[in-house]
């Protein structure tokens, strides 16, 4: 709680046009704005600031231009600024969805105007900004919406730095078998979920080894199974 800190995911910023997505991500600007309501009322905020920033929060009746869409969480962030008088933190999770959605759909250009704005006017040259941590699949020095901007540090799967953090190491692993009483179900477990690599480091998945464990909990002759395919995420991949 050092700083005023900004997430936003836009894991959600969806559609089969321009205006469907614009129009979630229209939706996900105003939830996050309902978070900071509260700077509406503080004579530290500059009115006119106030005013764009209701017409952000007003899905409904507001007048959201995509100026103030592209200018959205600069705005936020300076709003931030002028109430806490101290620079802000952003949380940036999964940004390259909506552009990955607009490839696949045929409105990539649109998106790509949107976002690269977006970015610009939040990450550079704000002097609002404390510093930015930015998550998704795509590599973002691959990745047009951050062109002109060259202060990022990046890590990404083949790194050591944070290799150990994607998943369960097999220290871990042989840790939560130990806890359960089911250590001599360890040879099971790595061979069917010690399938990752990142870094120097093997890593499990964790979400299969935590219901093997669980299924092992009730029944010890339990056999592995693939729970990663039973998933919300890969039935929709399926359903697609």
């Amino acid at each position: 709680n050092q700083y005023p800190t900004v997430f936003l995911t836009l894991k959600d910023v969806d559609g089969l046009d321009f205006e469907s997505a614009k129009s979630m991500l229209q939706r996900r600007i105003a939830e996050l704005c309902r978070q900071y309501f509260y700077l509406t009322e503080s004579e530290k905020v500059n009115p006119f600031d106030k005013k764009i920033f209701l017409q952000l929060v007003d899905v409904v009746d507001g007048k959201t231009t995509d100026t103030m869409l592209k200018t959205s969480l600069s705005l936020i962030m300076q709003m931030l600024h002028d109430y806490y008088e101290k620079p802000v933190i952003l949380l940036l999770d999964e940004y390259d969805v909506p552009l990955a959605k607009a490839s696949a759909h045929g409105y990539y250009d649109q998106m790509l105007d949107m976002m690269r704005a977006m970015m610009s006017t939040s990450v550079k040259d704000n002097s609002n900004l404390l510093f930015a941590v930015v998550t998704g699949c795509l590599r973002i020095s691959k990745e047009s919406i951050f062109t002109g901007l060259n202060n990022f540090e990046i890590n990404s799967i083949v790194d050591i730095a944070h290799d150990e953090q994607f998943g369960f190491t097999d220290d871990e692993v042989r840790k939560l078998l130990l806890d359960y009483d089911r250590s001599e179900r360890y040879p099971d477990v790595k061979e069917w979920y010690d399938g990752y690599h990142f870094g120097n480091t093997d890593i499990y998945c964790p979400w299969d080894v935590i219901n093997f464990a669980k299924k092992l909990v009730w029944d010890l002759s339990a056999r592995p199974s693939a729970f990663w395919i039973n998933s919300r995420r890969t039935r929709l991949r399926e359903m697609r």
